[in-house]
């Protein structure tokens, strides 16, 4: 039995597919560490049995993506803290030109 994508497809683009893409397809079929690497970072159980080619392809797409929108996350936050230190410095400058509530009391 061959082991299909757990949705239903609802377009098949033609991938066009280099001599080293394929290799690269084979050798990731023939190699059980980075088989099984494949199907855990795709968040999904490895299949036992045959698995379609555009299965294979659409595990590795699911996990580019998902690096994808992992790296533009932590440029999101990174972006951020930036922004929170330029603000943090502007407090504490205001801060310091603040007369303490002591000093007012004389």
């Amino acid at each position: 039995m061959t082991a299909r994508m757990s949705e239903r497809a609802v377009k098949r683009p033609p991938l066009p597919l280099t001599e080293r893409d394929l290799a690269d397809l084979n050798k990731l079929r023939g190699e059980p560490p980075t088989w099984e690497a494949l199907w855990r970072l795709a968040r999904q159980e490895a299949p036992t049995d045959e698995v379609t080619e555009s299965v294979v392809i659409h595990a590795i797409f699911m996990v580019g993506l998902r690096a994808v929108q992992e790296a533009a996350e932590a440029g999101s936050y990174a972006a951020d803290a930036e922004d929170r230190r330029g603000e943090d410095a502007e407090r504490r400058a205001i801060a310091r030109r603040r007369r303490p509530g002591w000093a007012e009391k004389e």
